[in-house]
């Protein structure tokens, strides 16, 4: 059976699952959730407006308190996606 292929960005996986996403690889240390909290119109096209960004540690022997590392709100997706990267970077170059 062949491998599923998953969306990249910056050569990282994103999978999306309805208002919930994760950008990063489950086999590395730390993965980013992003929650689509709310949503507007813009010309007829549904929108992501607020963002919740959850930096997650993937070791599955922690309590899901301790799994989070750092969380935050932004507006707009790209904004998200942005901080998103930025973070899972730092914390797989550990500089968290």
């Amino acid at each position: 059976m062949a491998e599923k292929e998953f969306f990249t960005y910056k050569g990282k996986p994103l999978v999306r699952c309805g208002d919930e996403m994760y950008y990063g690889s489950m086999e590395d240390k730390y993965v980013i959730r992003l929650q689509i909290k709310s949503k507007k119109e813009e010309n007829g096209l549904e929108m992501a407006d607020k963002i919740a960004i959850q930096l997650l540690c993937t070791d599955p022997d922690l309590s899901p308190r301790k799994q989070l590392i750092k969380s935050s709100e932004k507006s707009g997706f790209y904004l998200a996606m942005d901080i998103a990267d930025i973070w899972l970077e730092r914390a797989l170059a550990n500089k968290i």
